[in-house]
């Protein structure tokens, strides 16, 4: 298989392995969805990994399977395209990209996709689609814009220009800069740390926070307090709570 899932200690892994670069051809593309859908179903599932090896994130999408396709064939897969990406990104689960690499065009979108990316200190990223009279199709020119601001994303978009670790750190387009052989391994701890934590809480927060920036202050508000008010009804809430009392705050351990 060119995409895989595989848990470990409540950390799912999400790997791309398509070499020599990762290209995501539609058949990576529909496969993503398919383990997306699965990760949010599997209960010793609380952390996902996307990861693409030690060499390269995703370098993009697949272009001749591209230059194939006309005007109707691409009506009909860019929302294919798009519902794929979407399922990574609506894992209501902690998901952390661990970008090597390249990771441009699609590979660069399906990192925007996470909640958290730690980049290699060789990565270079990147929306070049307008090098190929393109603008991005997977979410690019929304996410990324969400992500740093708009200016800083036209920048990228028109330009088509990579970016390297450094300015990618600097704004905001990844959150973490390590040695490359260390790239995986700080994403997993990450995800093994959350994967311990209260899962309805963690799938709160996150609804939470994406939902409220796709609407008005108050509306946020809103959703924030519902969610908020609900989690009082669960064991986890009863567990903390009783273990913050009892024990003093951080030791309570979540099943």
């Amino acid at each position: 298989m060119t995409v895989t899932l595989e848990a470990s200690d409540g950390v799912g892994t999400i790997r791309l392995d398509r070499p020599p670069m990762n290209a995501l051809d539609v058949a990576i593309q529909d496969r993503l969805r398919e383990l997306a859908e699965e990760a949010t179903r599997r209960d010793d599932v609380r952390a996902v990994v996307l990861y693409g090896g030690e060499k390269v994130f995703a370098a993009g999408a697949d272009i001749k399977e591209m230059q194939a396709m006309d005007h109707t064939a691409m009506v009909v897969r860019s929302k294919a395209l798009q519902d794929s990406f979407t399922a990574v990104a609506r894992i209501p689960k902690p998901v952390v990209a661990a970008v090597t690499g390249y990771a441009l065009g699609g590979g660069c979108e399906l990192a925007l996709c996470a909640d958290y990316r730690i980049a290699a200190d060789n990565a270079k990223l990147g929306q070049p689609e307008i090098l190929l009279g393109l603008i991005p199709g997977a979410g690019g020119t929304q996410r990324l814009a969400r992500l740093v601001g708009p200016s800083k994303a036209k920048d990228l978009i028109f330009t088509g220009r990579h970016v390297k670790a450094e300015e990618a750190l600097a704004i905001g387009l990844v959150d973490r800069v390590v040695p490359a052989a260390e790239v995986y391994e700080q994403a997993h701890a990450w995800a093994a740390r959350l994967a311990k934590g209260p899962a309805l809480a963690l799938r709160a927060a996150k609804e939470s926070v994406d939902a409220g920036l796709e609407t008005d202050l108050d509306t946020g508000l809103t959703i924030e307090r519902n969610w908020f008010a609900g989690l009082f009804a669960t064991e986890d809430r009863e567990r903390g709570m009783r273990s913050f009392v009892e024990e003093g705050p951080g030791k309570a351990k979540f099943l």
